[in-house]
């Protein structure tokens, strides 16, 4: 744990110093895996300060030191989780307000520029991204936060409420959905290949 239990009563008390000393110790590490959580980096301050804001409502409601960090990843987990599903009836709004040839237009372009981008793409990270976003925003969370933030089957399990092997199951299926996640794009960039 990055803060002593002391400061997080302090915290919870009211004591805004404390408070802010509690946000600057966790800060980084929570940006850090809501801009993986959610992969639009030029939202994740807001995402952040939502997850700090919750914090500050809501710090009343913890009761030990053990459970402080799982609850925070939680936290950080619901706001991005609501972050996707906000974003997603946006796009859709947007993409029903479209005429047909802005459609076509759009999907135009995305395909050349995902041409483009294919080329250049290089590193772990971009092969993470890409295989992740086949699978659900549930799957990709889960498993970002064991594989990528490091936490164990107790912490997660914590954070998700339930056991460590339910939890196994859980990461299991999220992987094997990665895997034929993966298959299927292997099979449709061959397809594509072969067709030219």
């Amino acid at each position: 744990m990055l803060v002593d239990f002391e400061l997080i009563q302090r915290a919870r008390d009211g004591e805004g110093a404390a408070f802010n000393q509690l946000v600057s110790a966790y800060r980084k590490r929570i940006l850090g895996t809501i801009g993986r959580l959610i992969g639009h980096p030029e939202d994740v301050e807001d995402v952040g300060q939502e997850v700090f804001l919750r914090l500050y409502f809501s710090l009343d409601q913890l009761r030990s030191a053990e459970v402080f960090e799982p609850w925070l990843y939680r936290l950080t987990a619901n706001a991005a989780y609501d972050y996707l599903r906000k974003r997603r009836r946006r796009m859709e709004s947007r993409m029903a307000d479209l005429s047909e040839q802005q459609v076509v237009l759009a999907d135009a372009l995305a395909g050349e520029k995902v041409d483009r981008d294919e080329g250049q793409r290089k590193g772990i990270r971009d092969t993470v991204d890409s295989l992740l976003a086949g699978v659900s925003e549930e799957d990709r969370v889960l498993l970002m936060l064991k594989e990528v933030e490091g936490l164990t089957l107790k912490e997660l399990g914590k954070i998700y409420h339930v056991n460590e092997n339910a939890l196994k199951v859980r990461l299991f299926r999220a992987r094997q959905r990665v895997l034929k996640s993966f298959k299927a794009s292997r099979k449709q960039v061959v397809g594509l290949k072969g067709s030219r």
